[in-house]
């Protein structure tokens, strides 16, 4: 099968060097990972230069590639980190926005469900196993048979249709769980018809003869996205490290905390590597707070019920929030200096876990905040067409959608909320309107300063809704810096 002749041809370059065979198989998956880097960044552009660094990546790798790698899928993760480094160095300060942004680019004609898919596939794709993956990527994205994705994995039509399916299934509660709620058919549909876009003319034949000379005549840029990219591929398949953990010990009706020198991050990592919030309710008491392992592109990713706490890659700004239950981001007054760039993962289940995680922050960064009232500059929601189409009292199911301004079944305090969001300005309901209502904006994500201008108008025209500039006594948390 032709993933057979993948490996085949692999070899050929490897102990030959033949151009032949490495621009073949380039020729065969430079659309694969061109469309993947594309949904990644947004920009084709980058998009080329991160395929032209996955295929130096490989030109590097290729003698260490074993003959059972489906190198489909093995491109496909390789695009997807090396991606993620790319966001990183790029866009970090804009993590809130990348989604949006990643989805403002892709064409406007594609269908429904594959807007909704699109921004999040790759990162859904990649919590799978690694023999899921394959048999997605071969069956979706290359649009094998079964036949072929069972010859290509080892098995017969019956096992590969089987693998498809569960994995397919894993596939559908991830976007689920991300508030994406389509059904395996419908999913199967979008992947298998709109994954893979043709790459520029010419791009297979740049990569090829950049990547032959593995990065030789690359550009600077390049190499170093290369560099990061094989970093991060060592990163992910760490195990454990070395974390500070603490025992609590009860005894006589009273809570003694003793604090360990060091342990493995085993622990905490059961947690963080499946973000399980039923799992953690049963956790043993842990205080760990490290810089993170893990590269959430799609944003931090962190949960907590006020008693514990449990997040990944999360920045200085987002620390501080958690630690002190306040999370809007629009309501923060940071200090005047800069907060640190780095970002970390925390696991706190030990009793007062807020007033730790406060002290630990205080203790190893420096920073202290306090809740107050003050006077803002912000936006009152007010209603000015009580008779507006798109919103409506509710028809008492609550739902909502992601890429348009779609709710049902909540309060103008949660619509006022999810403006502010949006347009990372304090918002606050003055409708006077009581109870729940469906919301229906029909609005294309656009986070620049004209975009925002045609929100407000699109909320004006489709809600019958005004925010009308005022100011306001807020409650704000104030962050400051330790002299």
């Amino acid at each position: 099968m032709q993933e057979l002749d993948d490996i085949a041809l692999l070899k050929q370059f490897a102990e030959n060097g033949s151009e032949p065979a490495f621009a073949e198989i380039v020729s065969r998956h430079v659309n694969l990972v061109y469309s993947a880097a594309l949904r990644k960044v947004g920009d084709a552009h980058a998009a080329q230069e991160i395929s032209q660094a996955v295929f130096i990546i490989l030109a590097r790798k290729a003698q260490s590639l074993g003959a059972k790698t489906i190198l489909s899928g093995w491109l496909h993760q390789t695009t997807r980190l090396t991606a993620a480094n790319f966001l990183r160095g790029e866009i970090r300060r804009q993590k809130r926005e990348q989604e949006a942004f990643m989805r403002s680019t892709l064409n406007e004609d594609i269908n429904e469900t594959w807007r909704q898919i699109a921004p999040v596939l790759d990162d859904a794709i990649s919590k799978l196993g690694a023999k899921d993956r394959d048999a997605i990527v071969l069956r979706y994205f290359e649009n094998k048979s079964l036949v072929e994705v069972g010859a290509a994995m080892g098995t017969g039509e019956d096992a590969a249709k089987m693998r498809v399916s569960r994995a397919l299934e894993k596939l559908r509660k991830i976007f689920s769980k991300r508030g994406v709620r389509l059904s395996a058919a419908l999913i199967a549909g979008a992947v298998s018809a709109s994954s893979v876009q043709a790459a520029p003319v010419g791009l297979a034949k740049t990569i090829s003869a950049v990547a032959m000379a593995k990065g030789a005549a690359a550009t600077t840029s390049t190499l170093t996205l290369v560099k990061g990219a094989l970093k991060i591929m060592v990163w992910t398949k760490m195990k454990t490290a070395i974390v500070v953990g603490v025992g609590v010990l009860l005894a006589a009706g009273t809570t003694t905390v003793v604090v360990k020198e060091f342990r493995p991050s085993t622990d905490a990592d059961k947690y963080l590597s499946t973000m399980d919030w039923q799992a953690f309710q049963k956790a043993p008491p842990l205080f760990v707070v490290r810089p993170t392992h893990y590269l959430d592109t799609l944003g931090i990713n962190a949960t907590t019920d006020g008693k514990r706490m449990l997040g990944r890659d999360a920045d200085m700004e987002f620390l501080i929030q958690y630690a002190h239950g306040f999370f809007v981001r629009t309501r923060i007054i940071l200090p005047a200096e800069k907060l640190p760039t780095n970002c970390f993962d925390f696991v706190i289940s030990v009793p007062r876990a807020a007033e730790k995680f406060q002290e630990e922050i205080k203790r190893r960064f420096g920073y202290v905040a306090h809740r107050e009232i003050r006077n803002i500059d912000a936006l009152a929601l007010k209603v000015r067409n009580p008779n507006a189409s798109g919103l409506k009292v509710s028809n008492g199911k609550e739902s909502s959608q992601r890429d348009n301004l779609n709710w049902s079944g909540f309060s103008m305090e949660f619509l006022a909320s999810q403006i502010e969001n949006y347009l990372s300005v304090p918002v606050v309901d003055q409708t006077g309107l009581k109870g729940n209502y469906d919301v229906r904006l029909d609005w294309q994500t656009d986070y620049s300063t004209a975009g925002k201008e045609k929100f407000r108008q699109a909320v004006l025209d489709q809600l019958g809704l005004e925010l009308v500039a005022t100011n306001l006594p807020i409650e704000m948390l104030i962050v400051e810096k330790v002299k």
